[in-house]
Parts: C-alpha cells; structure tokens; sequence
C-alpha cells in the first residue's frame, strides 16, 4: 500500500547548542529523561545526543552547532515546532525557570488550542501546545492498536 501523501510524519526535531554538554544536562532536566543515544565527533566531544519523546517517541537531536548547515541562522527564526503538553501554562512556568526566554506568550487559540514558544538557553525555539487534534489521534490510535502504545 502506498501512501500517496509526500510528508508522513515528523520524524526528527534538531536543536543547535554550542555547548552541547550544557544542552544535554539542560534537556535532561526539562525532559526527565537522558539522552537514549549520543555520538563523540572527530575530536572526542560530544557531537549529537539525541532524545525519544512522547506518546510517538518522537526523537528531539540535539547537534553541536559547529555541524550546522553552512549560512543558518545563529539565532531564532523560521520556523516554530510546537509539541503536545497537557498544561501549557506549567510546561511554560517550568522551562522558563530553567531558563527559557518567552518568545511567544501563552494564547489561546480557537478550538481549545493553547500555545505559547521560548527559546532555550542555547537560541532555539521551543514550541508548546495543547493540541485537542493530537488527542483525538492519540485516542483512535490507542482504540486501533493498543499494543502499540
């Protein structure tokens, strides 16, 4: 079967840090989880560490921004990602007490959806959401496949 839709699904979020030894003990913090899976550069230092999140386990990496594509930006821009929280006001407290710059206030939207953006400690945007669309999925894939989650 073939699925004739060209973007299937997120796969990878990737993060920038010039300290990625900070980034990594800043994400486990938020995350209350450690990296599953992290790889050394050429030089022996921590290149790439790389988190499964979520009901999805969705993978957040987190790159030393000395491999970023040559002209990105050095700062936010582009694009938000937002994921999935079931309190957005929480979720927005806790990483701006370990340090996030609020990018973007907490805002309802129509539909009961909730958003609100920071940028971490090390310049990336960090989107959070109630989404009631993600739960609806989550609840008919539970339905459908239980196993699975």
């Amino acid at each position: 079967m073939t699925n004739p839709q060209i973007l299937r699904g997120l796969t990878t979020v990737s993060f920038w840090a010039a300290d990625l030894e900070a980034a990594k003990k800043w994400y486990t913090e938020l995350l209350g989880l450690a990296p599953y899976f992290e790889r050394s550069g050429a030089d022996g230092k921590l290149a790439y560490i790389e988190f499964r999140l979520g009901d999805y386990q969705h993978e957040l990496g987190i790159i030393h921004n000395s491999y970023a594509p040559k002209g990105a930006a050095a700062g936010p821009g582009g694009a938000v990602i937002y994921w999935h929280v079931d309190d957005v006001a929480a979720a927005l407290e806790k990483v701006t007490a370990l340090g996030a710059k609020e990018y973007e206030p907490l805002t309802h939207r129509e539909a009961g959806f909730i958003t609100a953006s920071v940028v971490d400690p090390f310049g990336n945007i960090l989107g959070i959401m109630y989404n009631p669309h993600y739960l609806e999925i989550l609840d008919l894939t539970k339905k459908a496949s239980p196993a699975l989650l």
